[in-house]
């Protein structure tokens, strides 16, 4: 409040409110990111799973019965000769070849890296709750430091009247 451009309580609840918006838009972004590793950490433990199992198959000669899926809860069923090369889709429209071992190397690449940008979001998170209760609290402290001051100047102007 003793800063110049604080001229008045008004100014400075209106900077704690723009300042408390920006956190609420910064939770939501990170929020959404959030969402979307807490479901890409599944799918890529299922397809590490799906490799590892193709990778006991690769030595044998009979082909692997499996279901895909085609679409939202529609599979076709699917036989599957032994390989030692997989796609895998990696978004954007790409989808590359690679062997057994490198795609389960870039998998679990993949997973440590989501599971460790997973922590670095909840460790951000929880540092802007910190940050809303800090600007609310500073943002009730100022109101109520205001309409003191105020009563106190209606209690002046009274005395004087």
């Amino acid at each position: 409040m003793k800063l110049p451009e604080n001229e008045s309580a008004d100014a400075v609840l209106r900077k704690l409110d723009e300042q408390y918006q920006k956190y609420k838009y910064m939770e939501v972004n990170l929020a959404q990111k959030k969402l979307r590793l807490k479901s890409q950490i599944p799918q890529i433990k299922q397809t590490l799973e799906i490799l590892r199992h193709m990778q006991k198959k690769k030595e044998t000669t009979e082909p692997m019965q499996t279901h895909f899926l085609l679409a939202d809860n529609v599979y076709c069923k699917a036989s599957v000769p032994p390989t030692d090369k997989v796609c895998l889709w990696l978004g954007a429209n790409v989808m590359l070849e690679y062997d057994i071992d490198e795609a389960q190397a870039l998998l679990e690449k993949n997973l440590s890296t989501a599971s460790r940008n997973l922590d670095s979001l909840e460790d951000d998170l929880d540092f802007l709750r910190d940050q809303f209760t800090t600007t609310e609290v500073n943002m009730a402290r100022v109101y109520n430091w205001d309409v003191k001051r105020r009563s106190k100047e209606n209690q002046r102007k009274a005395v004087e009247s």
